[in-house]
């Protein structure tokens, strides 16, 4: 049995892919299957460790990116495309798949372009709660397609859409309490804040965070990832707007949480302010915690924008629009929050309900049944 994977352009597209080939082991194990060979198909491997740990074979292939302005980059990037295509085409011929599982980015055009000239089945899995152009497009012949979004449902055919939410890592999961506030060197009197900005971080979200740090950390212990790109100069500037050390040691600066960390911060956090992808949002969600949502504005993506109000729209989140984010605005939503616990109890209640930890499993399943009705 063979399964191929693709999606490329961002840990968005990736993760997804690792959850669900974390679940097919799991799903192998419980029906007492043969160990299926699983391969991923970009132009690049992402994280080639993650690969490596989960015996995910890496297939080469090439693809150009569709800008949605004037370019003359799009004009080269189309025959990178078409070589995409060809290359693509020749990996599958000789690999054979019995089901390509796909999460969009254009990366993953060429593969699933091949695999249905091979006629070989397709599930997708829709990331954003409006679904990229690929996406849409695969959504035309994939026998299944899974979504994080109910939203999402408008754009497919009915009959193939199923809510399954966001697959997460087992690694990230959990949250852990036991040891977590030693590790991150904060205290349990006081509550935690857990800033998320991706783990390239956010720029604009930084710098709020940052002017806001005098007014929080009164109050509030923090934990923030900046980007490793940002951490030093985050830091050093964290010690200019805070002068009072006693204030500047409830700050934990971090340029990137592994998955340890993460599940320590989510443990001991009783707020997340994050970005807005798909990723982030089912994070949260699974770790019940209560979110303050500032998405990318929608001239740059209009994903998270959508993602961030369809999640909002349960009660779990408050969503700050990144134009409006002031320094005492957000002081202002966290104090809301954190001073009344009908409010707290209630997001996080709404956050439990839209997380979905059996996303991956579900998936992982579906795919399965589906290579083996093929292999046979």
């Amino acid at each position: 049995m063979k399964i191929l994977f693709t999606g490329w352009g961002s840990g968005g597209h990736f993760y997804p892919l690792i959850a669900v080939a974390e679940a097919i082991q799991d799903v192998v194990r419980e029906r007492k299957l043969l160990e299926p060979n699983l391969y991923y198909a970009a132009p690049d491997p992402y994280d080639r460790d993650m690969l490596l740990a989960n015996n995910i074979t890496f297939v080469p292939t090439a693809a150009g990116k569709v800008r949605n302005y004037f370019s003359i980059l799009n004009f080269i990037d189309s025959f990178k495309t078409l070589w995409g295509v060809i290359r693509a085409s020749v990996r599958i011929f000789f690999l054979y798949p019995d089901v390509v599982f796909a999460t969009g980015g254009f990366g993953s055009f060429p593969t699933l372009l091949a695999a249905r000239f091979f006629r070989i089945p397709v599930v997708i899995y829709a990331t954003d709660a409006e679904p990229s152009r690929v996406n849409r497009w695969a959504g035309k012949f994939a026998v299944k397609v899974a979504l994080s979004f109910p939203e999402a449902a408008k754009y497919f055919p009915e009959g193939k859409v199923a809510y399954t939410g966001n697959p997460l890592r087992k690694s990230v999961l959990l949250p852990a309490r036991e040891g977590a506030y030693e590790f991150l060197k904060l205290v349990p009197e006081m509550p935690v804040i857990l800033v998320w900005g991706g783990s390239q971080g956010a720029q604009a979200l930084n710098e709020a965070v940052l002017d806001a740090l005098p007014e929080l950390l009164k109050k509030y212990q923090i934990i923030h990832q900046t980007g490793k790109a940002n951490i030093d100069d985050i830091a050093s500037r964290a010690k200019v707007v805070v002068t009072d050390k006693a204030l500047l040691d409830r700050y934990k600066p971090f340029g990137y949480l592994n998955d340890l960390a993460v599940r320590m911060s989510a443990g001991v956090a009783s707020l997340a302010i994050s970005r807005a992808g798909a990723g982030s949002i089912f994070e949260i969600a699974t770790w019940g915690l209560p979110s303050i949502l500032v998405p990318i504005p929608e001239p740059i993506s209009h994903d998270q924008t959508k993602n961030a109000y369809s999640y909002a729209r349960g009660g779990a989140a408050v969503v700050i629009q990144q134009n409006n984010l002031t320094p005492g605005l957000l002081a202002s939503e966290v104090n809301r929050i954190f001073d009344n616990k009908d409010i707290a109890h209630a997001m996080s209640t709404a956050a439990r309900q839209f997380g979905r930890p059996d996303a991956a499993h579900a998936i992982a399943t579906a795919l399965l049944d589906i290579a083996l009705s093929h292999e046979s």
